[in-house]
């Protein structure tokens, strides 16, 4: 009798521990679709694609809030800069995206390259016509209030971008060229909408110091422009701040992103990733 009943209690105790650990996968099951349920209401651009990688980059990573995990894994930030890279996305537009994780092809040339009005430009200078006619626009107004504002390097080829990055690479080595110069086909100069500018009397690098990049800070989003790698943000953008890097998106987009205080690259891993 006594050998029955011990049988029975291990019967028991075996039962219940299924029972519990149903309600626990039950309870998890819930809890999957309460997250699923949010994400169809709160975040459109989850990629069902990349749920291993959300979950994984999560795990490492447990105090971002959701939606900043699924936006810095649309970025691509769970992989090593250049690692995973894929083809720029919509290509000869100013929502062009080039960064650390997409690419332009070594025979990629920007249609309607225009030569920047040489009175607000050094000589030689190429962009976008889009581009080109809003920035002559932005440095006529600038002047308008007493400031000064001059393109030092706009449109570079794949083969100019590559002497460019392998000089700094001899100079500093590519652990250090990396965080200031693009590796060549992920220049966004490229793209044929980017610029760097000057006042015409102090260094580019020193552009954060003047008036001039106050007026830009105010002002560059109402011409389209934005400061592409803003301080406070290398991680998202892999590159140092640059006061003087501004990359043409269009007024729609420029503004958005200064409302948000957000860089170019979480818009559109924000916007690109969208479900359909």
């Amino acid at each position: 009798m006594k050998n029955i009943i011990i049988y029975i209690v291990i019967i028991l105790m075996i039962v219940l521990a299924i029972l519990l650990a149903l309600r626990e996968d039950t309870k998890k099951e819930d809890k999957r679709l309460e997250t699923l349920n949010y994400i169809n209401k709160n975040i459109s651009f989850f990629n069902y694609d990349y749920i291993d990688r959300y979950v994984s980059y999560h795990l490492k990573n447990k105090k971002l809030p959701l939606k900043r995990v699924i936006t810095e894994v649309n970025i691509g930030l769970d992989n090593d800069y250049y690692q995973n890279t894929k083809p720029a996305p919509n290509k000869q537009t100013p929502k062009v995206l080039v960064n650390k994780y997409h690419y332009l092809k070594e025979d990629y040339i920007p249609e309607n390259l225009t030569e920047v009005y040489e009175g607000y430009s050094k000589p030689g200078m190429y962009l976008v016509d889009k581009a080109a006619e809003a920035y002559k626009k932005m440095a006529e107004d600038i002047r308008k209030e007493g400031m000064k504002i001059r393109v030092i390097s706009s449109y570079r080829s794949y083969q100019y971008q590559k002497k460019l990055y392998e000089r700094y690479e001899r100079q500093d080595g590519k652990k250090k060229a990396d965080k200031y110069s693009a590796r060549p086909g992920f220049s966004e100069h490229q793209t044929g909408l980017v610029i760097d500018i000057d006042n015409e009397v102090l260094s580019y690098e020193d552009f954060g110091k003047t008036k001039e990049f106050e007026w830009m800070k105010k002002n560059a989003h109402k011409y389209g422009f934005i400061l592409r790698y803003p301080e406070k943000k290398e991680f998202i953008t892999g590159y140092t701040y640059e006061a003087w890097h501004y990359r043409y998106v269009g007024k729609k987009i420029a503004t958005h992103i200064k409302k948000h205080n957000i860089t170019f690259d979480e818009y559109c891993a924000m916007e690109n990733n969208k479900t359909k």
